[in-house]
């Protein structure tokens, strides 16, 4: 698989008062925004069910989450995010088992790969940075989202990305130590925007996630899945 960031994130239901605490936490707002989320797979949900997300942001293009190696535990997760498009395809043709198609765009091979759309929805977004206390002010800050979606689902997420294994370890203390001064249960672990879009609105695709993990246990995705996919 072509190299590409990795992404750490933890998912929380946000509180009443959540802003004001990351104001006195040193927090700032960097900006406001609303896009729309539109997420791909094929009838058989094969990307999603080998925990591959492929989604389309609005003004902001292609990206396909791919699982990260094993050893992530607890209420995080873990993600390598592609964005170059011929990255992407060739990753989702390797997934799907179909022969390679050659350098062309995601949209263009969608088609040829059965994907179709299957949920697309509206986020309106409070994005905020901050470099927690006592921190080297050099270090990469922290991001926390605040996320609304359209069908009235809110859920926040600590994330870091980072570029190599070595970082991740380091990258997962900060957000151990941001969520719990944000007042973040140990080991809740809130649904993706996507999750909880499927569970309401594809009920049948949703039970076939579960299935998956044969258990009863929500699917980890985005990004996110908003995992999901985020």
């Amino acid at each position: 698989m072509a190299p590409g960031l990795i992404e750490l994130e933890r998912k929380f239901i946000p509180g009443p008062g959540i802003e004001e605490r990351l104001q006195e936490l040193g927090g700032t707002l960097e900006h406001q925004v609303t896009f729309r989320d539109t997420y791909y797979d094929n009838s058989e949900l094969g990307l999603m069910r080998a925990d591959y997300w492929l989604r389309q942001r609005e003004n902001s293009g292609w990206e396909l989450k791919c699982p990260g190696a094993a050893g992530v535990l607890g209420p995080h997760t873990k993600y390598i995010e592609l964005t170059a498009e011929p990255a992407i395809v060739a990753q989702l043709c390797e997934v799907l088992g179909a022969e390679a198609l050659g350098a062309g765009g995601v949209a263009a091979v969608l088609g040829s790969l059965g994907l179709q759309e299957v949920a697309s929805f509206v986020t309106k977004r409070s994005a905020w940075k901050l470099v927690l206390l006592g921190a080297d002010q050099e270090e990469q800050p922290l991001r926390v989202d605040l996320d609304t979606a359209d069908f009235g689902y809110a859920v926040g997420e600590v994330e870091v990305l980072v570029h190599e294994e070595a970082e991740v370890p380091a990258a997962l203390e900060k957000i151990h130590r941001l969520s719990s001064m944000l007042g973040v249960p140990a080991q809740e672990k809130a649904p993706a925007k996507l999750i909880m879009y499927l569970q309401r609105f594809r009920p049948q695709d949703y039970q076939r996630l579960l299935e998956v993990n044969g258990s009863r246990e929500k699917p980890q995705g985005t990004k996110h899945p908003d995992g999901i996919l985020d």
